[in-house]
């Protein structure tokens, strides 16, 4: 066999290995404010990383809802980070209730789902005073916003 064919094949080889990694080893890669806008079925499970805050999440259909972790992958604290959920029917779940998180500390996450005519969603977590940080007031239940759109207003509050 040729030299060359054989460093083509082994190159091949190790792009094919390098590419075919896990999920968790793209974790590495914070997407900073960026949201996902792609859809996980109910089967899929949720697994990023934005803000230093790494969101790992699954749909339970027994329960109607979606269950998960929220670390801080950080050396620094996360001030008020929340989860929200946002199905294909239109409907958001949350945020959940803002909390601090220490370096490395995890919070178990739990959003119920009153509908269930809906076959994809996606998720993301929300580090300090971003999009429903900054109501000013008091806090909202985790379920109390299910049904409003994340935009209604022109300035990008809810109505």
């Amino acid at each position: 066999m040729n030299p060359i064919y054989g460093i083509l094949i082994a190159s091949v080889i190790l792009f094919a290995s390098i590419s075919g990694c896990s999920k968790t080893d793209e974790l590495s890669v914070d997407d900073g404010d960026e949201e996902s806008n792609i859809e996980l079925t109910l089967t899929d499970t949720y697994d990023k990383v934005r803000n230093g805050a790494r969101l790992i999440l699954n749909y339970d259909a027994q329960g109607n809802a979606f269950k998960g972790t929220v670390e801080n992958t950080t050396n620094e604290t996360l001030k008020r980070v929340r989860v929200e959920v946002h199905l294909s029917n239109g409907k958001e779940l949350g945020p959940t209730t803002p909390g601090d998180l220490a370096p490395g500390e995890k919070r178990e996450i739990l959003l119920a789902a009153t509908s269930t005519n809906f076959d994809k969603w996606t998720a993301h977590p929300e580090v300090g005073e971003g999009e429903h940080g900054s109501d000013g007031g008091g806090e909202r239940g985790e379920h109390d916003r299910e049904g409003d759109s994340e935009h209604d207003g022109e300035d990008g509050e809810h109505n």
